[in-house]
């Protein structure tokens, strides 16, 4: 009668300590779902911003300026002749 008595106590806590746990782990979960605004049914997260429009890209009179502009550094630094500086215009400006 030993066993069977051990048995039944060993069965007895076992499942006082499960009915325990389970109860404290749901009351921690109530706690937490009350406490995160995303767990509430009525409420939907905000939806989500637009992307912002790309940049425009540059146009090609600006990027023709922008290349006599480096074309003209060229020359005044003494990397380009005149004549060189005079063919390279020429071809950039035809197109």
């Amino acid at each position: 009668m030993g066993l069977l008595r051990g048995v039944a106590r060993t069965a007895v806590v076992a499942g006082t300590a499960t009915a325990v746990s389970n109860r404290v782990s749901r009351r921690q979960a109530n706690r937490w779902a009350a406490q995160d605004p995303y767990a509430q049914q009525d409420y939907a997260p905000p939806p989500p911003q637009p992307a912002a429009p790309p940049a425009p890209a540059p146009s090609a009179t600006d990027d023709m300026y922008a290349q006599l502009e480096r074309l003209g550094r060229l020359r005044d630094d003494g990397v380009l002749t005149d004549a060189e500086f005079s063919a390279q215009k020429a071809k950039l400006l035809a197109g």
